[in-house]
């Protein structure tokens, strides 16, 4: 087991970084899409033109791809070397600094880092059915895969109020991988079935009220799309309420100190998906014996 928990905590690291790379990649891509539609001229006159303006070292389109792109500083563009790459250690090496340009690297990094090798671990120690059969190992992995994406989300969603269809699409599919291995494991597949479309509705179908009562002032489209994928994880209307209400109270434990100090204005937007997303993981982890607990202690059947 100790063997185990070590090897999910480093390969939780090595998605860790993956993730950093990730949103980083996926966000200058689209602001370089945004910029090539606002500006229909050469490249010659947009290097010319960034050069003058002192913005940041243009970018080829290939080096800022997710599969092919190599590791470089967000700051001076300079390729990384392997010693620059290992997961945390490289952040304490350098002293928070990079190599080449020595300007501050964000503590976003090693962060996001522990915190996917510990949400590996968590999922293993915690994880609600036995893994003892190949399904339930593939559910299981493809589990580990959606964690990837969700803290994905997360970063995306805390740094830019964002939660974009590139990486909404791929994980809705890794859901509803999942869910399909859940019916199929479970003891009745048709109640499993109802359950998880029931969860789906639920999950999206309160926040697309929203959305459309508020005309999307109130929660964005990102925050529905989410919604709709949760449900596939946590699959039944149970725990997709459960997961709604997980993340109205994170939200607020979070909000009203801010709001308190004065460092948050009343006003102001805050990204719920990161909520909501936390209140899934802990759902699929601890909902059931949540719900256990709330049914015999404060309802008493």
């Amino acid at each position: 087991m100790l063997m185990i928990i070590v090897m999910l905590f480093v390969f939780g690291l090595i998605f860790g970084s993956f993730v950093n790379a990730l949103v980083w990649r996926l966000r200058q891509q689209e602001l370089a899409s945004k910029k090539s539609k606002v500006h229909k001229v050469s490249k010659d006159v947009i290097a010319k033109l960034l050069s003058t303006f002192h913005f940041q070292p243009s970018t080829k389109s290939d080096d800022l791809s997710i599969v092919h792109g190599r590791s470089m500083c967000p700051e001076c563009r300079h390729e990384l070397s392997a010693l620059d790459l290992i997961p945390v250690f490289s952040w304490l090496y350098l002293r928070g600094k990079c190599r080449y340009c020595h300007k501050p690297i964000l503590i976003q990094y090693p962060l996001v880092e522990l915190l996917t090798a510990g949400l590996f671990v968590a999922s293993y120690i915690w994880w609600p059915s036995t893994v003892s059969s190949l399904l339930s190992t593939m559910q299981f992995a493809t589990w580990l895969l959606i964690i990837v994406g969700l803290v994905a989300l997360t970063v995306y969603d805390l740094r830019w109020m964002l939660l974009p269809n590139r990486l909404i699409y791929p994980i809705s599919g890794l859901a509803v991988a999942f869910g399909l291995i859940n019916v199929s494991l479970a003891d009745s597949p048709a109640t499993a079935l109802i359950n998880t479309a029931l969860a789906v509705l639920v999950g999206g179908g309160i926040f697309y009220v929203i959305f459309q009562v508020s005309n999307g002032k109130w929660i964005g489209g990102g925050d529905v799309r989410l919604g709709w994928m949760l449900g596939l994880l946590v699959a039944t209307p149970a725990k997709a309420v459960l997961t709604i209400f997980l993340a109205s109270v994170i939200g607020s434990l979070v909000s009203l100190p801010l709001l308190a100090r004065g460092k948050l204005k009343i006003k102001a937007s805050i990204p719920f998906g990161p909520f909501l997303i936390t209140g899934a993981i802990i759902t699929v982890l601890f909902g059931a014996d949540i719900l256990n607990w709330y049914t015999n202690t404060l309802i008493g059947y």
